[in-house]
């Protein structure tokens, strides 16, 4: 098994979940360790759950995954983005957002499904990719997806949180429009550069 490209390859797909992962953190009024591995956790989940489920899904799958997965990741990523702007237009009274107590169970499924769409197309590729032809193998490439997931993602909740307490309130409105950019990026990535 060629361990470097699937560090590569782990470390290419945990990057939205990273940049999400900074904006919760920079939204969120009290980081605490529990939270960041709450968040982190879930990613590592889904980006190992992903590839398992393309691995699965096989070639037969993988022109379908691939023509939906940047619809998804934008509708997703959108909807949650616009929700946040909308939200703290609301709370604006006082021309600083107030930040989130801790982020919905809900919000954080989405948002670890949102970013997990190209794993699962990934998963389709990734015995090839990295000579993991068993399913132990398989089952050693998702692992360290997770893994590597999980750590990128709890330090990104705290490098968030710096970033937020510069941002003073204005970190959920620069928050949104962030996840919205991820989803323009994945469906311009894909709908034109055949991502």
């Amino acid at each position: 098994m060629d361990y470097v490209s699937l560090c590569g390859i782990a470390v290419g797909l945990a990057m939205d979940a990273f940049a999400v992962s900074v904006t919760n953190g920079a939204i969120t009024r009290r980081v605490t360790p529990r939270f960041a591995l709450k968040i982190a956790f879930c990613f590592g989940l889904f980006q190992s759950a992903m590839p398992t489920v393309g691995w699965f899904i096989g070639k037969a799958g993988e022109a379908f995954i691939r023509s939906v997965d940047h619809w998804i990741a934008l509708i997703l990523l959108s909807y949650i983005g616009i929700g946040m702007i909308a939200e703290c237009r609301k709370k604006k009274g006082n021309k600083i957002c107030a930040y989130q107590k801790d982020i919905p169970p809900k919000t954080l499924l989405t948002l670890s499904v949102a970013t997990s769409i190209d794993a699962l197309a990934a998963g389709v590729i990734l015995p090839s990719a990295v000579g993991a032809s068993t399913a132990r193998l398989m089952a050693v490439s998702v692992l360290l997806i997770g893994l590597i997931t999980l750590v990128i993602c709890y330090a990104g909740v705290f490098i968030g949180k710096k970033f937020g307490t510069v941002c003073s309130g204005r970190a959920e409105m620069a928050g949104g429009i962030v996840l919205i950019a991820i989803g323009l990026r994945i469906f311009i990535e894909h709908m034109f550069f055949g991502g």
